[in-house]
């Protein structure tokens, strides 16, 4: 299978400089994972779109958008649950 390329909003990079250091290491893990594999088995498709998708890690999230044809994941939000969703 092809790696995907990551790129990150400008807001996603700023929201992951608020992540204290435990969580953050375990969400750049995730993210980096999402290369390889762009639709975990824990993964979840938002309303609204077909490329867009949220998956867990601890109590925060990271949306993010796949865009096949592109061979790219990018970065959306990455935020505690009770504020990723405003």
């Amino acid at each position: 299978m092809e790696k995907f390329n990551l790129s990150f909003k400008k807001s996603a990079e700023k929201e992951l400089r608020g992540v204290p250091n435990p969580p953050l290491m375990l969400i750049l893990k995730k993210i980096e994972a999402l290369g390889t594999h762009p639709r975990p088995q824990n993964s979840v498709m938002l309303k609204g779109g077909e490329k867009h998708f949220r998956v867990r890690q601890g109590d925060y999230r990271i949306v993010y958008e796949v865009r096949d044809e592109e061979r790219m994941i990018v970065i959306i939000k990455v935020g505690h649950r009770r504020e990723v969703y405003d």
